[in-house]
């Protein structure tokens, strides 16, 4: 029954027996099975249009940052600011997956029994688990351990809206994920390593009335009630995060205004284009995208020129910045220059950077 979605993998011959008889009939050379032909293959779906997102200049240019680079980011402001609306458009400015890329995402859907007829799709996955999704329903697991959302993300997005609200101890079992691109379910009777190379696009209030600023709505506990409500976030999880983005209430103006020129299309022709400088830059056996460099390959794509230099070293020891928050900011200078079409990461590319970086609160 899975002759169609086997015959994806295209290494050498493929037969699909349809029982055991045949399959015997077939080694005495009596009748011969015939090779099955793959399943079909499903155009790439789209999302919302980013012209749908009224106002939002500066989130909007995160999104388009993060998709260019593979980044995690983190949308912070008022409950109908949009913050769902732009997660839901980043499949539509991501590329197509390629021949490769498919195959490993079908992989994943056919061990998690998702997969129909052997077909293969073309559409990055985009999952969103509501917020009282179990540490294993995230991660993987069960009696016959099946992948996990993040699991079901593989090269794609994975979005958790009202961050704060889901479980402490979920949201710290995708620190190992997010950092290695795999996650590692244990189990009594079975040790299994899941493909986890997301893309974490995560959304929340301010405080938990969502109005923190706004004197004619906030509650009555401000700011005490959002430091309690932002502290349900780990530190070291918000390190994992690259962009950190401040979400503006839209205003009466912002509606009436006529929907803006630029949309998905044009979005997601720059984001083909960094990506394509990545792919020539780190060649096929290398990181997909800047997210994922680390190490040598890292330092000789990403390190600035001398102002860059200087003025990430003041803003490191400035806002005490771990290793691993310094690392990332590199990652996403790289990203903006891509998207400007610079050779060498420079002052102002290590400016933007720094700018979509925050200090996490204290857990």
């Amino acid at each position: 029954a899975q002759g169609a979605e086997a015959a994806w993998a295209g290494t050498g011959a493929v037969l699909a027996a349809p029982d055991l008889i045949g399959l015997l009939n077939h080694l005495k050379g009596q009748q011969l099975l015939g090779a099955p032909e793959p399943g079909e293959a499903d155009p790439p779906g789209f999302g919302p249009d980013l012209r749908q997102v009224k106002g939002q200049e500066t989130a909007k240019r995160a999104l388009e940052i993060a998709a260019a680079g593979g980044h995690n980011l983190l949308m912070v402001g008022p409950p109908g600011a949009g913050k769902s609306l732009m997660a839901s458009c980043l499949p539509g400015i991501l590329p197509p997956l390629d021949a490769a890329e498919a195959l490993e995402v079908s992989m994943v859907a056919s061990v998690a029994g998702t997969l129909e007829g052997g077909r293969l799709t073309r559409t990055r996955p985009f999952r969103s688990p509501h917020h009282s999704a179990s540490m294993a329903a995230l991660t993987g697991g069960g009696l016959r351990v099946k992948p996990g959302e993040v699991s079901l993300a593989h090269l794609g997005v994975l979005f958790l809206d009202e961050l704060p609200e889901f479980q402490r101890a979920v949201l710290d079992s995708l620190r190992q994920p997010l950092e290695a691109g795999t996650v590692s379910v244990a189990r009594a009777n079975a040790h299994v390593t899941f493909p986890a190379r997301v893309q974490l696009v995560a959304a929340m209030n301010p405080c938990r009335c969502g109005h923190l600023g706004d004197p004619a709505l906030a509650c009555a506990r401000a700011p005490r009630c959002a430091a309690d409500y932002q502290a349900k976030v780990s530190g070291p999880l918000l390190d994992r995060i690259d962009l950190h983005v401040e979400v503006q209430p839209v205003t009466a103006a912002d509606l009436v205004l006529p929907p803006p020129s630029e949309g998905s299309a044009e979005v997601a022709a720059r984001v083909a284009t960094a990506r394509a400088v990545q792919r020539a830059r780190y060649g096929s056996d290398g990181p997909r995208t800047n997210a994922e460099a680390d190490g040598p390959v890292l330092d000789s794509a990403a390190t600035p020129d001398e102002p860059g230099r200087k003025l990430l070293a003041q803003a490191a020891e400035a806002m005490r910045m771990s290793a691993r928050g310094y690392t990332r900011v590199l990652r996403v200078a790289r990203t903006i220059a891509d998207l400007a079409g610079a050779e060498t990461v420079g002052r102002i590319h290590v400016a933007e950077a720094l700018s979509y970086r925050r200090q996490a609160p204290r857990s």
